[in-house]
């Protein structure tokens, strides 16, 4: 009897004390009225079955999907295809405008180059970064920094690279760089314009006092696995948000990718998935963290595509699930767009994902890029 009295109210008491924390969390982040700094974090084929698998694997209240007061959906597909790739996808995110699938920061019919959002603001004196799983010539990183008609043209996105005074990137294909058809060395070309170059994943000697430009190659072409232990991704993540915030005062774009999420999903492995995507809530962690004592920092969260069309099934026993696959390839799902800091409320609804881009000039004070 004693029980049947106790237990509402102890679950009322959890409940409003859980209610309390997150809302305290909140409350403690005064927002500028708009942002200086913008972190968009994408997780490559990564919709709401990815993300509930994830909130799941990480245990009621401890996923960072939870701590964002603003979620929104975006429709993911390309100008051609209900079904997007990630070079479409990214396109629509870097430039705010459709494109076929395959094409690399290039719009249909006629595959004329359209300029970045990363692109416009390093122009106007923003600093810009990268921080990524896959190797920078790779349809995601590519689509911020590189205009070709097809995105298997690496050495030629590579090149690309050289057209914008990017601040920072962290990722891998060094090879893409020096080891060439071609035989150019675009690194060296780099460093003689002031960029320290480095391979491995450690941060020792680049300069995170913001004295100049740099790029970090974590590979020769791809990144190894986060199950196989890959694990510089979120801590990357934040040394970057400060390290940018060195390089200007007028704030700082950072595009980081959790890869390979996608890279599991078409393999239909769930323990490279659940690694995966571990890594990438601990990446956004780290983006919140920053955001919360910053004031300044928009955070924007979303995937390109759902991919694998994955569902959670029931698993052993009535506690756990199993991730299940009906395929091997993207899907045309809407994906969720989690949103943190000034002007996040604009991110709530249904939309398109060229809106992202248009969202993100809106809530810098830019209704479009000024460049169109």
């Amino acid at each position: 009897m004693l029980l049947r009295i106790l237990l509402p109210a102890l679950l009322i008491f959890f409940a409003c004390h859980s209610a309390h924390k997150q809302a305290t969390q909140n409350a403690a982040v005064v927002f500028a009225e708009r942002p200086k700094n913008i972190i968009l974090l994408i997780g490559d084929g990564m919709a709401v079955p990815q993300i509930s698998a994830g909130i799941y694997w990480k245990g009621p209240g401890k996923s960072v999907w939870e701590q964002f007061p603003i979620v929104g959906f975006h429709k993911s597909h390309s100008a051609d295809e209900k079904v997007t790739d990630s070079a479409a996808g990214a396109t629509a995110f870097s430039c705010g405008q459709k494109t076929v699938n395959g094409a690399i920061g290039v719009l249909p019919p006629d595959n004329r180059p359209c300029r970045t959002i990363l692109e416009e603001l390093d122009a106007q004196g923003w600093a810009t970064g990268m921080v990524v799983t896959c190797s920078a010539t790779h349809a995601t990183p590519a689509c911020f920094i590189a205009h070709q008609d097809i995105r298997a043209f690496t050495e030629a996105i590579a090149e690309d690279y050289l057209n914008t005074p990017f601040d920072c990137f962290v990722g891998g294909g060094s090879g893409y760089f020096d080891d060439r058809p071609d035989k150019k060395n675009l690194l060296d070309t780099l460093k003689n314009r002031g960029y320290v170059i480095r391979k491995g994943d450690s941060f020792n000697r680049i300069p995170l006092d913001g004295s100049a430009p740099f790029m970090l190659f974590t590979a020769e072409r791809e990144p190894g696995t986060a199950s196989a232990g890959r694990r510089y991704l979120p801590g990357a993540t934040q040394k970057i948000c400060e390290y940018l915030k060195k390089r200007s005062n007028k704030g700082f774009f950072l595009m980081v990718e959790g890869s390979q999420i996608d890279w599991a999903l078409h393999a239909n492995d769930r323990n490279w998935l659940k690694a995966e995507m571990l890594d990438f809530d601990a990446t956004v962690t780290a983006a919140l963290n920053f955001a919360r004592t910053d004031g300044n920092t928009l955070v924007i969260v979303t995937g390109d595509h759902e991919c694998g069309g994955a569902s959670l099934n029931a698993g052993d026993g009535k506690k756990n699930f199993r991730p299940g696959f009906a395929a091997r390839m993207h899907s045309a799902s809407m994906v969720p767009v989690f949103a943190f800091g000034p002007k996040s409320e604009s991110f709530s609804g249904i939309y398109d994902n060229t809106a992202i881009y248009a969202k993100m000039w809106a809530a810098l004070g830019n209704t479009v890029n000024p460049s169109k």
